[in-house]
């Protein structure tokens, strides 16, 4: 990579060149989000097993670190759902001691991929695998929260919906019944404050009314625990080959995970502001660095978080700094408030994640889907199942590939070979003459219609071929005519072959499409010239 290339990856001075106009928005959307942002980390860091205080930490550190070097004017990052849905069975499998490892290893992994510029491969995620797949996480999300909503033991099962029946299982009275209580007035009051004031802090709001009547009344539910006043120590991951090599699979999980939401939310954000474009390759770059600065002082794995960053653009965010505040009002809090956060209830934090998971898909987008073709519906649906049943890169991976299936039988259905009528005036012996043209596409999904079609031929004695208005050509299709080809040949049936874009010709002499015609003169520029050289070819047949 030259150094002009690599430059552009890293943060510069016009980065910040608007922030004398947009200091005042900046600031009120960094305070707003910030606020929006805390009980949110709290939760995520609480339902991933790896604490309230990695939650916090994510937030902070790759808040800066992703504002800074991030590809996006106004992306907030830290710990998000769908990271946790991830991140939740690794560290139930692997301990919380691997936490640091994880998120060192694919902090790098996510960095590669931002240097070796593959950014842009977010555009070949369709809309219906996207919108399947965070379906899934919301199932998944709403399904993790049950047992600290019942203040029960978590499930024994990796998959969420079979550990949520488990959990349920080992529910105690009074405690279920206060901790459902307190999960229905944090639902109650987040409900009305977006009915009532759409860009009323409900979720901060609704913990701190679950918080002070717990404290209050004394309630028998679990709180979060005692947190530090202030940022832990940076700690550098003891890296053993023998560690490495067990973790390499679930770091690339989260990886690609975290590089196609970090994407996802970055693209959406350029979409509803006029901030200006965001550079794919940088925000990898800075999801890559936040991951691993977050790892060193004990936090989660990080990415761009579509809802925050949406909540900050609303509030006026117009440059990065809005993420860097939020980062740093969230600092202040941890300094000067830790001990009232250490009393928050868990099940009010449930309370907002369920709420949370519920509006991360509108009905009315499901309905948009589901009514677009059968074809996006299946893909759409299919996503969802295998993100809920089975994993989340697995679900992307299978709807890609069944949205590509789709889209290529589209494609071929969408191609034809045509017979057509000889220009100009009949003459005689033009029965013996049949031209095609063929359309479109004609690839692996399409090559075969149209060997059959021409194999059913009769009585005809010279074929034309008229590729000009052949759009895609792959080394299957070019195999397949230079096989129909051969075998009209082999049956005494002469072919021309009109037309060969110059873009498909390398392709047609490398298959053998020109050495498969009985003379080199059989190739033809002109549909006329090639009618004239069929009909004088009948001609001295019949003579």
């Amino acid at each position: 990579m030259n150094p002009r290339a690599l430059l552009s990856l890293l943060p510069s001075r016009t980065d910040y060149r608007a922030v004398p106009r947009t200091w005042r928005g900046d600031l009120l959307a960094g305070v707003t989000v910030g606020i929006v942002a805390l009980p949110l980390a709290l939760a995520f860091g609480v339902s991933s097993g790896a604490g309230a205080e990695s939650g916090l930490v994510t937030a902070i550190i790759a808040g800066i670190v992703a504002g800074i070097f991030g590809g996006s004017n106004v992306q907030v990052s830290g710990p998000t759902g769908a990271m946790v849905v991830v991140l939740a069975p690794i560290l139930a499998a692997q301990g919380a001691g691997a936490l640091a490892l994880i998120c060192l290893l694919a902090g790098i992994l996510v960095l590669l991929a931002g240097v070796l510029r593959l950014g842009r491969t977010i555009s070949y995620i369709p809309w219906p695998v996207i919108e399947g797949f965070t379906l899934g996480i919301a199932i998944i999300i709403f399904l993790q929260q049950v047992p600290t909503a019942t203040g029960t033991r978590p499930g024994e099962s990796t998959n969420a919906a079979i550990a949520a029946v488990q959990s349920l299982m080992t529910a105690s009275w009074p405690k279920l019944g206060w901790s459902l209580m307190l999960v229905g007035l944090v639902v109650a009051i987040m409900l009305i404050g977006l009915r009532v004031a759409p860009k009323f802090p409900g979720s901060l709001v609704a913990i701190v009314v679950a918080g002070f009547l717990a404290v209050l009344l004394d309630l028998p539910v679990d709180v979060i625990g005692e947190l530090p006043s202030g940022l832990p120590a940076p700690v550098l991951p003891a890296v053993e080959l023998g560690t490495v090599t067990g973790l390499i699979g679930p770091a690339a999980a989260v990886a690609a995970l975290a590089a196609i939401e970090s994407l996802l939310a970055a693209r959406v954000a350029a979409s509803i502001s006029d901030t200006g474009p965001y550079d794919a390759d940088r925000e990898l770059v800075g999801q890559g660095l936040a991951s691993i600065a977050s790892g060193f002082f004990g936090g989660m794995p990080a990415t761009g978080a579509i809802a925050r960053t949406a909540v900050s653009i609303r509030a006026g965010a117009r440059t990065r700094g809005a993420a860097i505040v939020h980062s740093l009002l969230l600092l202040a809090i941890v300094l000067v408030g830790a001990s009232v956060v250490s009393r928050i209830p868990l099940a009010a934090l449930a309370g907002v994640l369920m709420v949370t998971s519920c509006r991360m898909v509108a009905p009315t987008t499901v309905r948009a889907v589901m009514g677009s073709t059968r074809a996006d519906a299946v893909v759409f649906v299919v996503t969802a199942i295998v993100t809920v049943s089975v994993d989340l890169i697995y679900a992307v991976l299978i709807g890609v590939l069944a949205a590509g299936f789709f889209a290529l039988r589209q494609l071929a259905r969408a191609s034809g070979v045509h017979r057509e009528e000889l220009p100009g005036a009949a003459q005689p012996g033009d029965e013996r003459i049949a031209v095609f043209r063929i359309e479109g596409a004609l690839f692996f999904g399409a090559a075969e219609r149209m060997m059959e079609r021409v194999s059913t031929l009769r009585d005809i004695e010279v074929v034309v071929i008229r590729m000009s208005q052949l759009q895609i050509l792959d080394a299957t299709g070019a195999q397949v005519i230079t096989d129909m080809i051969g075998s009209l040949e082999r049956r005494g049936i002469t072919v021309l072959v009109k037309g060969i874009q110059p873009r498909h010709l390398k392709l047609a002499e490398h298959v053998g499409v020109l050495r498969s015609l009985r003379h080199q003169n059989h190739l033809f520029d002109d549909l006329d010239a090639a009618v004239a050289h069929a009909r004088s070819h009948v001609l001295r047949a019949a003579a």
